[in-house]
This record gives C-alpha cells, sequence and structure tokens, in this order.
C-alpha cells in the first residue's frame, strides 16, 4: 500500500464527472488499498477517486474510526435512491480543501445503491454523519465541492 498526493482546489480535476468502473480486477484492489491509507494518513473520513487523481466512480469510507475500531468500506459506482425530504446543515471540511470548512444543508438519510470491491450489488440507507460522508463524496465522483453546495464559515 501507498499514500497518494491528494489533489487540491483548484485542480480541475476536481470538476469533472467520473466514469463508472467496469474492472473489478487488482488494479482496483490496489487503488482501494491505496486510497484508505491515504485517508487514514490525511485524518480524513472520505476519499474519492477524482482527490488521488483518478476520475473513475469509486469512494473509500471510514466514519467510526476516529471513534473506535476501523471499519473501512470501498464503494463503487454509486447512486442515491432516495433520500429524506428533511435536511440538517452541518460543518464539513474536504481534504482537497485543506483549512477551510462550510455549512452545507444534506438530507439526514439516504439509500445508496453501489458495488462492493468484490463485485457484489449492495443496497444501504446511511443517516446523519454516514449521510454526510456519502453525499460528499458522491458529488466530489460528479464533479461538484462544497464550495459550491455549501457557505463557507
Amino acid at each position: 500500500m501507498a499514500v497518494l498526493p491528494i489533489v487540491t482546489h483548484p485542480d480541475p480535476r476536481l470538476e469533472q464527472v467520473c466514469e463508472p468502473v467496469h474492472q473489478f480486477d487488482d488494479t482496483l484492489r490496489q487503488l482501494a488499498a491505496d486510497m484508505l491509507e491515504t485517508m487514514y494518513d490525511a485524518k480524513g473520513r472520505g476519499l474519492a477517486a477524482p482527490q488521488v487523481g483518478v476520475l473513475k466512480r469509486l469512494f473509500v469510507m471510514d466514519i467510526r474510526w476516529k471513534d473506535g475500531a476501523p471499519e473501512p468500506v470501498v464503494v463503487i459506482n454509486p447512486s442515491i435512491v432516495d433520500q429524506s425530504p428533511a435536511t440538517a446543515v452541518g460543518v464539513e471540511a474536504c481534504l482537497s480543501i485543506p483549512g477551510r470548512t462550510f455549512k452545507v444543508p444534506r438530507p439526514i438519510w439516504v439509500d445508496m445503491h453501489w458495488t462492493s470491491l468484490s463485485g457484489i450489488a449492495q443496497n444501504w440507507r446511511l443517516h446523519g454523519i454516514g449521510a454526510v460522508c456519502v453525499l460528499h463524496e458522491l458529488d466530489h465522483l460528479n464533479g461538484r465541492l462544497i464550495t459550491e453546495t455549501g457557505t463557507e464559515e
């Protein structure tokens, strides 16, 4: 595994829509492992492929590791299939926008369809910080940053 360099704003790769992943192979597994190592090294809870210069629909996350044992998740080709009509505004930071925080409104829960690293279709309902993390990383895959969706603190 390796710690990868994190792409920072205003790099134009952060504004591009990512391509779906079609090959579930050793190269993808290595990328996911490197992204997890990079995320933990940077003290983040999530990291999307474009943040390491790869324009594929892939992100990694671990919303619990700062409070307990690591629970890494690799999310491939995600889509939101349902979401709460109610929203909450929270403060978000981004590894690609160091030193800045933004207040961002997000649904309080989301239902996500995605594929695991082993190629198995998954469905997951996430609440609170889980929903925030998924939506933040999915925004990266769609070429959007919290500079567009939130208000700087």
